[in-house]
């Protein structure tokens, strides 16, 4: 008698537990080759001093990004991570504490990374960034059929591959794509004006890529006018500017990478459908290689296997830097996104565990 009353009281646990969870929408950024290095140790001091790798005046970047100790090194270049979510939300990924994050794709590079990402698994046949559409189902599409989160999720991203990695052609969801645009019949002026910016910034990188302020300006007044349940942000800055050997510009990259992240979380947090009740979840694709491998990544490239993962929202205890942790892998992101809004994520394809840690488990 005694072993069925403790059972059930646990069955209403586990029941009050699930239905008591506070996220009711995500954000999902993806930053494109950031490594854990830059996240959790700040600039580089090898590379910043290396007149290979920078562009502008020594003095003016060492002003910017140079401190005395680590701790404020990382600060300097990333503010709103280690003032604001180090001190409410989650970090994984500092190697040096025991914390390890990798991708479980066996090619290191952008396409393999964003589908096990938002897939939740990894698909050894994607094995290229020029893939086709992508045959595995994504979280996104899956949350999409969900009740109450029909149309409002949204994808707007800076690569121009990312339509095919969600498969936008299969499940006819939102993507704004590099040099799209937002589009409806009762756009704000603000959304007009992110429309049309993004054709003035120089374009560096061809028409596959839009410079991440561009991505940003739409993703921000997407959000403000239509109130989508799931975003899904790709920006690519940091992984165009590392190829290109421009430390002090992939630098910079991350620093206001920083400031659009803690600005759309203020904004999103002052909006009464947002407010206590939206979680983002952060991370790169890849990681990249040391020394002067920085600018490559790839299974020729040591260490761009390594990645990390950020959390914040109502659901994810305050724990700060995560030290000595279990092994994460990408593929667990999808299903921990799914868990965060009380679904079990189910596709064609198997999916990874979620990081439990994320809410509290």
């Amino acid at each position: 008698m005694k072993t069925q009353f403790f059972l059930i009281l646990f069955m209403m646990v586990q029941l009050f537990g699930a239905q008591t969870k506070k996220t009711k929408n995500i954000v999902l950024i993806s930053i494109d080759g950031y490594r854990w290095h830059e996240m959790f140790k700040g600039a580089d001091p090898t590379l910043l001093q290396n007149k290979k790798y920078r562009q502008q005046d020594s003095a003016y970047v060492y002003k910017k990004f140079w401190a005395e100790t680590e701790s404020e090194l990382r600060k300097k270049l990333m503010p709103f991570l280690w003032n604001v979510i180090s001190k409410q939300g989650q970090l994984y990924g500092n190697r040096d504490l025991g914390s390890l994050v990798n991708v479980k794709n066996k090619y290191w590079f952008s396409f393999p990374g964003r589908s096990e990402t938002v897939t939740g698994y990894c698909d050894d046949k994607i094995n290229s960034n020029s893939y086709p559409n992508n045959p595995n189902e994504n979280v996104l599409e899956f949350l999409n059929k969900q009740k109450g989160y029909e149309d409002k999720v949204a994808t707007i991203a800076s690569w121009d591959a990312v339509s095919k990695i969600v498969n936008r052609d299969r499940n006819h969801m939102l993507v704004i794509n590099p040099f799209e645009k937002a589009t409806g019949k009762n756009l704000t002026e603000s959304q007009k004006l992110a429309n049309e910016i993004q054709n003035y910034i120089p374009n560096d990188f061809g028409q596959s890529a839009r410079w991440d302020v561009g991505t940003y300006a739409i993703a921000k007044t997407y959000i403000a006018a239509n109130h989508p349940k799931v975003t899904y942000i790709d920006f690519a800055d940091t992984d165009d500017l590392a190829h290109a050997g421009k430390y002090d510009s992939y630098l910079d990259a991350a620093h206001y990478m920083d400031s659009m992240i803690g600005n759309l979380w203020t904004a999103m947090q002052e909006d009464p459908f947002y407010k206590d009740n939206t979680t983002f979840i952060i991370c790169p694709d890849h990681g990249r290689g040391l020394g002067s491998q920085w600018t490559s990544h790839g299974t020729s490239v040591e260490h761009s296997s390594e990645t990390w993962l950020v959390a914040i929202g109502p659901d994810t205890p305050p724990s700060g830097e995560m030290k000595n942790t279990s092994q994460i892998y990408q593929d667990q992101i999808a299903q921990t996104i799914a868990t965060l809004l009380g679904f079990t994520f189910k596709a064609n394809h198997p999916v990874g565990e979620p990081v439990k840690s994320v809410f509290g488990k």
